[in-house]
């Protein structure tokens, strides 16, 4: 999510971009804090797989190094394990009894910001956040922290030197050249250089046609994936299907999608005082668009759909990053801001003229009520998109808009499910999906022999029930009549490093208590943040 973007992003910005040390946070510490042996045998799972299989267990599962080299079944439901049905635990091995939980493979973050310095979040904070939700691999898009920075953090995650999910860095377009891109061979000159600088792909948010075209074709000729926010300064002339034949391979949010579908209209019903740089007008008028579009079901409908399928499209929908705008009360409060969102990310969320997706201005029922219209179209495209095979993956966006790093990622697999997903399908859409989008599917998404040791080991069924996953758990009464907390994720696998998935959000908390205490400040009012009143007399709030 990023304010004022496309081509005049590029000419007004180029400075910032040049000069990413203004927009980089700390690094992670050199330290990784999971298990690793060169020999690991996880016992008596049930298996979640993203294959389209059905769960299956007890499963016991051994990892070589980093790799899976054996799943067997060892077992029957209800009956005792025979000890002579499972792989042998030799000398120096490790062996992490798991009986009676749930094992999937690792998620995929399709849209992960690694935090910013105006949101005031380290990245051991933010990665720390990722891998307690399971969370193994990140696309990053825009590498907002500039592409060196995101390249240094990605090796050192690789080599598992920090404790971080695997990075995926995608450069936003035009950053580290030093003048505006302008020509088709510009284009092209600059998406050689950013490959040979080592960038996994690229994140556009828009640029005049040809230089677009230009720049999708180069990086689809060298072999390299994109992402785009279609922003509605360069949507216009060209929009998803647009984007998409020239070479796109995937997009984020929704953008681009509606003005691709208008059938009665060729551009956004502006209102005449609209501007875009007031985010109270973009984002009011942006629930709106989706019912200027062509009817569901309609031939326009279904030709876009069929075109975005033929080209093998990706859609990466992050409807989480906009459910305040259907419920801000809900985004607002939710439970994990008191423990886990630091002071400084709670004050770039507050109402702001000047901070990204802080639009909280004259934000109330009409607006969502609007909003909640526009999901209804909006997850019914997606869900016909995959149930005719299309591929649609899972982002989050966090960072922004009351969206919490790994919290807001499983807030969106719920959104899946209420678009229609089966909770197979979310577990799909969130693991294998992900490693296909990323050209990855040969070595993460699945549980299967020879792939990277990559899981997700919970002691609640997820299929069941999807809050399970949320760091805070889920509440549930027992037998006693006890109101209890259950879930969480037990253990995050990654590249057959095991981690204390639990230690690390308790980690998080200890970074958000301290941080509370040094700077005195805690929530006293829904989206207000103010200061602890002081002992000394006249001491002024925040």
């Amino acid at each position: 999510m990023f304010k004022k973007i496309t081509l005049p992003f590029i000419k007004v910005f180029l400075p910032f971009i040049a000069s990413v040390a203004l927009a980089q946070i700390e690094k992670a510490p050199n330290r990784a804090e999971g298990e690793y042996a060169n020999r690991t045998i996880i016992r008596g799972v049930t298996l979640i797989n993203s294959t389209g299989a059905p769960p299956i267990g007890p499963i016991d599962i051994v990892i070589e190094k980093n790799k899976i080299a054996q799943i067997k079944q060892v077992g029957y439901p209800g009956v005792p394990i025979d000890p002579k049905s499972r792989p042998k635990l030799n000398e120096g091995d490790k062996e992490l009894d798991c009986t009676g939980m749930y094992l999937m493979p690792g998620f995929i973050d399709m849209h992960g910001h690694i935090g910013g310095k105006q949101q005031g979040t380290p990245a051991e904070y933010v990665f720390k956040l990722w891998l307690g939700h399971g969370i193994t691999t990140i696309r990053d898009p825009s590498a907002g922290n500039g592409l060196d920075w995101t390249l240094d953090q990605k090796r050192r995650s690789e080599k598992n030197e920090i404790t971080a999910p695997r990075i995926k860095a995608y450069t936003a377009f035009g950053m580290g050249s030093d003048k505006a891109i302008t020509t088709p061979e510009e284009a092209r000159q600059w998406v050689r250089d950013n490959a040979a600088k080592g960038a996994d792909g690229i994140k556009f948010f828009g640029a005049e046609p040809a230089v677009f075209r230009a720049a999708l074709e180069e990086n689809k000729k060298i072999g390299l994936r994109s992402a785009c926010h279609h922003a509605q300064l360069e949507v216009a002339r060209m929009n998803v299907l647009a984007t998409a034949k020239a070479g796109l391979t995937s997009m984020e949010h929704w953008y681009g999608l509606p003005e691709a579908l208008f059938d009665e209209r060729t551009l956004q019903n502006y209102p005449a005082d609209y501007n875009y740089s007031n985010e109270q007008n973009r984002f009011e008028e942006a629930g709106k668009l989706w019912k200027q579009s062509a009817e569901p079901g309609s031939a326009k409908w279904n030709q876009v759909m069929d075109e975005l399928l033929k080209i093998d499209f990706t859609l990466d929908p992050t409807f989480n990053i906009y459910e305040a705008n259907r419920d801000l009360m809900m985004a607002r409060r939710a439970e994990w801001h008191d423990d886990y969102t630091l002071p400084a990310v709670w004050r770039f969320y507050g109402p702001s003229r000047i901070s990204h997706g802080s639009y909280w201005l004259n934000w109330g029922t009409e607006q969502e009520v609007a909003w909640k219209e526009n999901y209804q179209i909006w997850m019914r495209f997606v869900n016909e998109y995959k149930n005719k095979g299309g591929r649609v993956t899972t982002g989050s966006d966090s960072g922004f808009i009351y969206q919490l790093y790994g919290f807001a990622y499983i807030r969106e697999l719920e959104l899946l499910r209420e678009a229609g997903f089966h909770p197979l399908e979310v577990i799909r859409a969130a693991t294998i999906k992900g490693a296909e989008a990323l050209g990855m599917a040969d070595q993460i998404g699945s549980v299967e022999v020879g792939k990277l040791a990559d899981f997700v080991i919970t002691e609640e069924n997820p299929l069941a029930n999807l809050k399970t996953l949320y760091g805070t758990g889920a509440i549930k009464v027992n037998d006693k009549n006890e109101v209890t907390r259950v879930g969480g994720v037990k253990y995050t696998v990654k590249d057959g490093v095991i981690y204390d998935a639990k230690k690390l959000l308790s980690d998080v908390r200890k970074m958000v208590s301290d941080a509370k205490t040094k700077e005195n400040f805690e929530i006293t009012q829904p989206g207000i943040p103010q200061k602890r009143a002081s002992k000394v007399q006249g001491a002024e709030k925040n």
